[in-house]
């Protein structure tokens, strides 16, 4: 999960990105490493409103939980 110009809304991805996720959750000043960041297959985002630019790395990943468990 990244603020990368180039990630996907996570609400967007594919029923197939879904299918057997691995998160890679960063530390919160740091963030992932670049090679962690160049060895992912997708990168996404929490789509956030203006002005706020991230959240702590709990509650982002149970936002990502939630939403790649739910079911369309």
């Amino acid at each position: 999960m990244t603020l990368a110009a180039d990630a996907v809304p996570i609400q967007k991805l594919t029923s197939a990105e879904r299918a057997r996720p691995a998160l890679l959750l960063g530390a919160e000043g740091p963030g992932l490493s670049r090679r962690a960041v160049d060895g992912s297959d997708k990168r996404v985002v929490i789509p956030m409103r203006r002005g706020v630019d991230s959240l702590n790395v709990a509650a982002a990943a149970a936002v990502a939980f939630w939403e790649l468990g739910r079911e369309d």
